[in-house]
């Protein structure tokens, strides 16, 4: 029996994508993050003088280095889909996405290369104040590139700034401000931004409530905490709100998306939301619990503003577009919007617990706290995936809002081949994996004296 039959190449072409995409994402909002706290943590050893924070930014800087190194290597391969897998979409977009894509690599990539190397051998070779810079431009340089991408990506889920090329049936842009201002970019950017200032902050509480509980380096691990936790809480509401934002624009730009969140079938005015569903999701539950108008609230910022249902959406867009299946798979938009949310709300309770112990000078003595903020380093990594699966599965079945559907983009190539890039793709990633996960762990579980005894940098009176 043929294995693969059955499987399509847009099958296929789509897991590999999301399989390589999911997990380069691991990477960014903690190269974003992290890199913005290490930049914080040296500027407070500059200022302050203070040993703790001095050693405190080369711990974490380690980290940081070895998810930067990762995470470059694994996004080289979402470019080389696009001219392998997604050929029909490349040809589509290319007149849109060269700009700013080439843009990001040779500013934002420029400057994070640039000035990283700067930062790594500059110790003792460059000024206090050249040394300090580096790392802050690197950290501009991280915000840089999730501008670009991310004004691509708004593109695909709102078009603005383009036209159809009659000849070629390519879209070509018309206004490239039009395409960076996309109204879909700021919620979308800042939401990201927020989301990897969380992840960050979270990873570092984590990191620095295990050396706490076993008593190594005090003194320095409560105040990487204390900073933590305080970036944790903000940048944690900062999603919540942006999230509650984007809410708002998804509901009129994608109306489908807003009622597979909810997997509403029909359209209602004061819909209420279900926090659980037991059984499945067609109006026939074994068990729900339902919170009455919320999802109007968070649709329409209204008690009994109406929210479409999915029949009624699916019926205005055959007739708008066509014959076809517009509705997304429901049970994946259903629970990857429960468990984005359900663990921001966590990481919320986390940061603020962590505040109040603060006040209340019991942060270190606080075993409950710390073993919980130990067992949330995963939390912001799965909230991320989550929303980027919901974000782009709520699309389907487009691959650019209205014009392009995800059918139409794949290339014309064989199943065969695709099962093999895709094997491929999948154990080079997992060894990756594997080689990430042990270095993070390996440098991370050391107390940073062990890490600066083979250090060549000079002594830190020297250096500031």
């Amino acid at each position: 029996m043929d294995i693969l039959a059955g499987i399509t190449t847009l099958t296929l072409a789509r897991w590999q994508f999301g399989v390589t995409t999911v997990f380069h994402f691991l990477f960014v909002p903690l190269t974003i993050g992290l890199g913005f706290l290490v930049a914080c943590l040296q500027t407070a050893a500059y200022r302050t003088k203070d040993e703790h924070y001095d050693r405190m930014a080369r711990f974490f800087g380690k980290l940081f280095l070895i998810n930067f190194a990762i995470g470059v290597v694994t996004g080289i391969v979402q470019e080389f889909q696009f001219g392998m897998s997604w050929s029909s979409y490349s040809t589509f977009v290319g007149n849109i996405f060269g700009a700013p894509l080439a843009i990001e690599g040779l500013l934002a990539f420029f400057m994070e290369s640039v000035f990283l190397g700067v930062w790594i051998f500059g110790r003792g070779r460059v000024s206090a104040r050249v040394h300090l810079a580096s790392i802050w431009l690197a950290s501009i340089g991280t915000l840089l590139s999730a501008v670009f991408i991310l004004a691509a990506n708004s593109w695909m889920q709102h078009p603005v700034g383009f036209a159809i090329d009659k000849a070629t049936g390519q879209a070509v842009m018309t206004n490239f401000w039009a395409v960076i201002t996309n109204a879909t970019f700021f919620g979308a950017y800042f939401h990201v931004v927020f989301a990897a200032l969380l992840t960050g902050s979270v990873f570092m509480l984590a990191i620095a409530a295990w050396h706490i509980r076993r008593g190594q380096q005090k003194d320095a691990f409560i105040k990487v905490a204390k900073v933590a936790i305080v970036v944790t809480l903000l940048a944690a509401l900062g999603t919540c709100f942006m999230g509650d934002t984007q809410a708002r624009q998804m509901d009129t730009q994608q109306p489908m998306k807003m009622a597979a969140a909810e997997a509403m079938y029909n359209t209602a005015n004061g819909a209420s939301f279900s926090l659980l569903t037991i059984g499945d999701l067609t109006g026939n539950p074994l068990f729900q619990i339902r919170v009455p108008h919320l999802l109007s609230i968070i649709a329409d910022n209204s008690l009994n503003g109406q929210v479409k249902g999915v029949k009624q959406l699916q019926a205005a867009d055959v007739k708008k577009y066509g014959p076809g299946n517009y509705i997304p798979v429901l049970w994946v938009t259903y629970w990857t919007f429960r468990l984005m949310v359900g663990l921001g709300l966590l990481m919320i309770a986390l940061g603020a617990l962590g505040l109040w112990l603060m006040r209340k000078k019991r942060l270190d003595r606080s075993s409950w706290f710390l073993r919980f903020a130990s067992l949330m380093l995963l939390a912001p990594f799965l909230a991320n995936s989550f929303g980027w699966i919901f974000t782009e599965e709520g699309r389907q079945p487009w691959v650019v809002y209205g014009l392009l559907k995800t059918s139409q983009a794949v290339s014309h190539i064989s199943v065969g081949y695709l099962a093999t890039s895709l094997i491929g793709y999948t154990a080079i990633y997992s060894f990756l994996a594997f080689i990430e996960i042990g270095l993070m762990i390996k440098v991370a579980r050391k107390a940073p004296e062990e890490l600066s005894e083979h250090d060549d940098e000079k002594p830190l009176e020297l250096v500031y």
